[in-house]
């Protein structure tokens, strides 16, 4: 019995391990099909994609993943064909979201979205009923540190529009154009980059409380599991 007791507390570990790894992976391939979506699929010209390949790597995703993920971005994979939709709702407390998703069968992506939506106490909407809330920009994070002053100096000297400070990070926006050019300069000056996307930013945010705040975050985690969703963006405060 104490055998049998053992081996359960292990695969009760491994099954853990197995979905935090699959958490990264998702993660790391939704970071790459963006990258490649927004910039194509050659990491030498591509500076934000190298940088998800290279978070891929660390966390030891097979290249034949990393390979299949550019080629579904760029359209190169064979016999199938990828529609990107995007679809808008509101959240638990009013709270807009904006779910951007890459499918070859958009009857199931749709459906698998309104149910996220239904059963989390929101609502799927009509084409335009949020995106006017948001606007697309280049993000970039880097962790606060000695080298906070160059960073930010690279980054405005490079073409940034804005760049936030936080407690732990600093958060550098771009115009989607200068987005590149902008990340090789923060990138030149050594930090650790901790994210860098070109997505949506919501343009006036909206203050909820804890309770209500929970039910939308466990609405973003139940689409962001669907394989077909690429990003997840809300106004919530």
């Amino acid at each position: 019995m104490a055998g049998h007791n053992k081996w359960s507390k292990v695969k009760h570990i491994k099954a853990k391990e197995d979905a935090k790894k699959g958490k990264l992976f998702t993660k790391a391939v939704r970071d790459i099909t963006t990258a490649a979506k927004a910039g194509g699929g050659d990491p030498d010209t591509n500076a934000a994609l190298r940088l998800a390949i290279e978070r891929a790597r660390a966390v030891s995703m097979p290249a034949e993943n990393i390979q299949r993920a550019i080629d579904k971005a760029t359209g190169n994979l064979k016999g199938v064909n990828y529609e990107e939709i995007t679809y808008e709702g509101y959240g638990p407390g009013g709270v807009a979201i904006m779910v951007e998703t890459m499918t070859d069968n958009k009857n199931r992506t749709v459906a698998s979205i309104r149910h996220a939506f239904s059963k989390m106490g929101g609502s799927l909407g009509t084409s335009g009923s949020v995106a006017w809330m948001f606007e697309k920009k280049g993000i970039i994070t880097v962790p606060r540190g000695e080298k906070d002053d160059e960073v930010m100096e690279a980054a405005l000297e490079g073409g940034a529009s804005d760049i936030k400070e936080y407690d732990e990070v600093l958060v550098i926006e771009t115009e989607p154009a200068d987005f590149d050019t902008v990340l090789q300069a923060v990138e030149a000056t050594g930090v650790e980059i901790l994210e860098s996307s070109v997505g949506l930013v919501a343009t006036n945010t909206i203050d909820v409380d804890d309770e209500t705040a929970e039910k939308v975050e466990k609405l973003i985690d139940m689409l962001e599991e669907d394989d077909d969703v690429q990003n997840v963006y809300h106004n919530m405060e």
